[in-house]
Order: C-alpha cells, then sequence, then structure tokens
C-alpha cells in the first residue's frame, strides 16, 4: 500500500490557512485587499471582541454573481492574473486565489454580493469550509464578507493568539496601512460598535491623510520627494518624523500601494538619517517607493508582506539620497522658522542676523539706552581680554585647530574690541534676541513668538563636525605635530586595524609610524585634539575602526570625526560671554546643518506662546 497520499480538501485549506491567516489581522488584510482590488471607493470594517467573534468588511466595488461567488471558495481561483507573464508584472494586491477558501476552513463564513447591474445579489454560507446554503437576496451593490468564530474548528491556533488589546493594535495597523496607502479610499473602522477611524473618500492628499492617520505625532513632518529622471531608478517620496520624534514612532513603507517590512529599505532610511537620529531609536514615518512593476517581485511570501527586488542596491542608494536631500530641506525650513530670514531685496532689514550696537546705531538711529539689562539669573559678564585668555581659551583654541570655519565671529570680534559691554549685543527686531545663558549649558533667546533654547555643546559639536566632513573629504584636517613623539604599544588587532585603514586613519590628522615589534610612534594628531593624551585619541580610533568589521572604514571615519567633534566642543557647564554665544546663533543660522548634534541629539527647542501661556493657565 502507497504511504504516500492526497489530502482531504480541507485539511489542505487548513494547512493553507496557516500560512494565510495568522491572526484576526491576516483576515482584514486578505479581505481589505480583496475590497480594494474590485475598486470599492468606501470600506466599512466592523470587529467585535479580539476579532475571533466578528470581522465584517463591507465594500461598494464591482460585486460578483453568483457563479464568481462560488468560483472564489475554490483553491486558486482568482479574476487577477490568468498567465505566467502577468505573474512577473501584478498590479493587484491579491492574485494568489487563496484567501477566501482558507478563511472558509477555519471560521464561519457568510458572503453577500451583487454588481451594480443586477437585480438581486447571491449569499453564500459555510461552516468551517462546509458549504450551507446559497440562495438570491435584496443588497446593496458591493460585496459584504462576515467571518465569525475565527479558529472554532482549530482550539490550538486560537490559544496563542495574544490580548484582545494587542489582536486589536495589528488589526488597526493594517486598516492605517491601507487608508495611507490610498488615500482616496473611503475608510470607517468600528470595534465593538465605537467607530475608532473615519476617513472620508476622494478629500486627501498623501500629506493630510499621513497627519490624519499620525495624529499629533505628526508634529513637523519632514517631506521626502525624490523622482528619478526617465524612470531609471525607483522614484521615493513621503513624510517623516524629525529624528527627535517619540521613540515610539514606526517607518511604514510602501512599493507600487503594497504595505511591506523590508530590511533594505530600513536599512536605507537610517543611513540616510545617520548623524541625526539618537542611538538606538529608529526612523519613523511613511516611506513610499515607485517603480517598474517588472522590478520587483511581490511572490515571495505567504502574505506578500515581503518583495524582492531586481536590484536591491539601486533601490538602497535611491531611499539614502532621497531621505538626504529631505533632511536637507528640512534644515532650511528649520533655519526659516528659527531665524525668520526673509528674501534679499525686499528692503527689509535681514531678519535674523545679530549685530553690534555702531551697526545698529547706523541702521535704525535707535538709543542704546533703551535696551533693558537682562536678569540675574541669566550670565551676561561683560567681555574682555582676560576673560579670552582664561576660561574660554579652550573654546578660542578650537576654533584655531579648524581655522575660520567653524565661529570665524568670536575671534575677529576680539581683535577689533578688548571691552564690549552687554549693551552693545543688540539684534534687528523680529530676529533672535539672545537673552542669556541658563545653567551654562543652554542659550536662551527670545523669539517673535516666544522662546528658543539652544544646547551650547550640541550646536558647537554639529558645527564642528560638519566641518571636520568638509576637510576629511578634502583630506586637509590640520594636523598638531607632537613636539616630542608618543610611543604607543598595539595589540594584534590593533596593528591589523593601522594596516586595513591606513588611508583612512591618516586622512584623520594622524601621522603613526611602524616602531620595531609591537610598537608604534605617532608623530601628529588632529589639532582639534592637541590637548588630549595621545594614548585616548588612539584608543578611540582603535574602536571605532574595530566596530563593524571590514569593507566599513568611511563610515568608522565618520563616527571618529564624531567623536572629536564631541570633545572639542564647548562643554556643558561652561560659562560663555554674551559675544561667544552671539557668535555661536551667527553661525548657527549660516550652517546648512544644525538642527542635531552628531548623536542625535536635538540642538534647539522652541516655546511658542501659547506653549508658555499654558504654563500658567493663561491659555
Amino acid at each position: 500500500m502507497s504511504r504516500i497520499r492526497i489530502l482531504p480538501e480541507n485539511l489542505a485549506n487548513q494547512i493553507a490557512a496557516g500560512e494565510v491567516v495568522e491572526r484576526p489581522a491576516s483576515v482584514v488584510k486578505e479581505l481589505l485587499e480583496n475590497a480594494i482590488d474590485a475598486g470599492g471607493g468606501r470600506i466599512t470594517i466592523q470587529v467585535e471582541g479580539d476579532g475571533t467573534r466578528l470581522i465584517r468588511v463591507i465594500d461598494d466595488g464591482s460585486g460578483m454573481d453568483q457563479d464568481d461567488v462560488l468560483l472564489c471558495l475554490e483553491r486558486h481561483a482568482t479574476s487577477k492574473i490568468a498567465s505566467l507573464a502577468e505573474l512577473g508584472a501584478i498590479r493587484s494586491l491579491g492574485f494568489r486565489g487563496e484567501a477566501v477558501p482558507s478563511i472558509a476552513s477555519v471560521a464561519r463564513l457568510r458572503i453577500t454580493s451583487r454588481p451594480a447591474d443586477h437585480t438581486l445579489g447571491t449569499q453564500v454560507d459555510l461552516r468551517f469550509g462546509k458549504l450551507l446554503k446559497v440562495h438570491e437576496m435584496g443588497s446593496s451593490p458591493g460585496t459584504s464578507f462576515e467571518v465569525t468564530d475565527l479558529f472554532g474548528n482549530v482550539p490550538a491556533r486560537k490559544k496563542f493568539l495574544k490580548s484582545t488589546r494587542t489582536e486589536l493594535a495589528h488589526i488597526e495597523e493594517v486598516v492605517k496601512n491601507y487608508a495611507l496607502s490610498r488615500p482616496e479610499l473611503g475608510l470607517n473602522y468600528v470595534v465593538d460598535g465605537r467607530e475608532v477611524l473615519q476617513l472620508p473618500a476622494g478629500i486627501d492628499t498623501f500629506r493630510s491623510r499621513v497627519e490624519r492617520i499620525l495624529g499629533k505625532t505628526a508634529g513637523a513632518l519632514v517631506e521626502v520627494d525624490r523622482q528619478a529622471p526617465g524612470g531609471a531608478e525607483p522614484g521615493v517620496f513621503g513624510y517623516l518624523l524629525p529624528p527627535d520624534a517619540p521613540a515610539s514612532a514606526k517607518l511604514r513603507i510602501f512599493v507600487n500601494g503594497r504595505a511591506i517590512h523590508d530590511r533594505l529599505v530600513t536599512h536605507a532610511v537610517s543611513e540616510g538619517l545617520q548623524n541625526f537620529l539618537m542611538k538606538g531609536r529608529g526612523p519613523g514615518g511613511v516611506i513610499f517607493l515607485t517603480m517598474g512593476l517588472e522590478s520587483v517581485d511581490v511572490n515571495v511570501h505567504p502574505t506578500k508582506q515581503e518583495v524582492r527586488f531586481h536590484k536591491p542596491p539601486v533601490v538602497h542608494q535611491a531611499v539614502v539620497a532621497a531621505v538626504q536631500a529631505a533632511m536637507a530641506g528640512y534644515q532650511q525650513t528649520l533655519k526659516q522658522e528659527i531665524f525668520r530670514t526673509p528674501s534679499v531685496g525686499t528692503g527689509t532689514p535681514q531678519v535674523g542676523a545679530i549685530h553690534s550696537a555702531k551697526s545698529y546705531g547706523a541702521t535704525y538711529g535707535g538709543p542704546l539706552s533703551s535696551v533693558q539689562e537682562p536678569l540675574p539669573l541669566f550670565k551676561t559678564a561683560p567681555l574682555s581680554r582676560s576673560a579670552v585668555s582664561g576660561r574660554n581659551s579652550d573654546f578660542l583654541s578650537v576654533q584655531r585647530g579648524l581655522g575660520e570655519e567653524v565661529v570665524p565671529g568670536i575671534e575677529k570680534e576680539h581683535a577689533q574690541s578688548s571691552t564690549v559691554s552687554r549693551e552693545e549685543i543688540v539684534p534687528r527686531p523680529g530676529g533672535l534676541r539672545y537673552l542669556g545663558q541658563v545653567l551654562d549649558t543652554y542659550l536662551l533667546c527670545a523669539t517673535e513668538n516666544g522662546l528658543l533654547a539652544v544646547d551650547q555643546h550640541a550646536a558647537h559639536e554639529r558645527l564642528l563636525f560638519e566641518a571636520l566632513k568638509k576637510q576629511f573629504a578634502g583630506k586637509k584636517i590640520i594636523r598638531q605635530t607632537l613636539l616630542f613623539p608618543k610611543v604607543i604599544e598595539c595589540s594584534l588587532e590593533e596593528i591589523q586595524i593601522l594596516k586595513q585603514y591606513a588611508e583612512e586613519i591618516g586622512a584623520l590628522g594622524v601621522e603613526i609610524e611602524d616602531f620595531g615589534g609591537n610598537s608604534h610612534v605617532v608623530k601628529a594628531v588632529p589639532a582639534v585634539l592637541g590637548r588630549s593624551p595621545v594614548e585616548e585619541v588612539m584608543a578611540g580610533i582603535f574602536a571605532r575602526f574595530a566596530e563593524g568589521g571590514s569593507g566599513k572604514g568611511g563610515v568608522r571615519a565618520e563616527e571618529v570625526l564624531s567623536d572629536m567633534a564631541c570633545k572639542a566642543a564647548i562643554k556643558a557647564g561652561q560659562s560663555l560671554t554674551p559675544r561667544e554665544a552671539e557668535a555661536l546663533l551667527e553661525e548657527m543660522q549660516r550652517a546648512d546643518i544644525f538642527s542635531h548634534c552628531p548623536h542625535g541629539r536635538p540642538v534647539a527647542k522652541s516655546f511658542t506662546g501659547q506653549d508658555i501661556k499654558k504654563w500658567f493657565y493663561r491659555g
């Protein structure tokens, strides 16, 4: 007797259901996809309990006649593809014809459907894969799928479901994904008779739909928009949450309107946000990729939640470039909001620039005596040469190490005047007005609409980092030759790093030579780290290049630059004179990138007048 036999149809359907129907959210996903493929413009999703009690999906799409209703219950019955060629260029969300029979095999299912040109509709009842009743009845155009007692015949599957709250969260995520992918779609999501989500049809744009779905989390969205000329590369558009958005924010990815999970795209977005995201945080927002149907294979996962790209490196590069360009635009938007810089040639003085008393008087003719003294809470000691040569000498030495690329205004101002009083620092009306230093760490400024707090260390660190990156790219990082070269003992791993990354380490401003055995002699270090012990400098470089293995030299070098900027920047708790603070703010205004330090911490935080009113219950 043969040991190999054909499985009964109902058992085969239940096995298929194990792949397609993982949980109630899987049922909602498959039925939603069918409704969208049927041309539904308004779709209602009703759920009771955790989804095992009832899932009802109603659409106003094309509907099915009696023959099609019965055929859709057969495995691999579909209206969406008919040939092998069509399988390589799938336009629809569903295409396998497995969803309905798989759902029917593990639940009670009622299907009611009517095409618009038919007088009567068809209703079919099934119980765990067994057809019970077929009859005609009056119904609205479109289709209704009603799933009850899900997993009623497979209690082991039901036992492994999570809490009601968790299962409903998964269902809501599915609904939101398809709401985002098609902003023209009207969706009504109801749980236990309570309306959770109601989205109008034909009104929303992509941006307004994203704002509706993300709600308060949306904040100031970073717009991504990169369309490759001629369609040679995938188009990338969408909206990302700011880097300092809540850590719970998640990234949703869509390829040709299909919601997917993809490590490649997630990694590309993270790489595009490098030096903006804090460690341990991932990107959040919505990214849409559009590409030729032949460039992506969607038939690689039972639930169609993963895809395979024909040219993964091209996709990765396109996403990275799109996100980087979006962040560059975001910097300009922030600069406009913070510094309020209008276009040139309007006849209006430039808002946001900070000027001395001489330029203020020449422009406005206003009396200096009208400037009020700041409150004693802030550090506003007058600037003098003794102050420059004393407590702030480290800060100024950093500028000398980098040339005049980071905060050039400081030394120029010092060279012109030996003593500058607080009254001389007067901004033009409408821009930032520096108030003082709080806790020797934060620069507090008055804006047109409220207050701005600037983290002096984070701000200076980002400016130094960007300057160092430019110097590294041009192999022009300034070195400081050691008066007494330092001999260090290196481990075998460190010696290998010196050999493998010799070019990158040299470009970082380190001059090191073999001294025999495990000994190496360091003859020069980056000028910005000239005050740090040589052993500490080299230990940091070795630690960074030891991370990540081979082929990562450029990335590791950038992380070394980040460490260098952090060590050389103004420290929290370091007192700054008004002139130094003003110079730092001026350089922020001139910088192309300034919003976050290289480790992802925000540089500035705004408080609007409305926020301040709420603090005192005046809102």
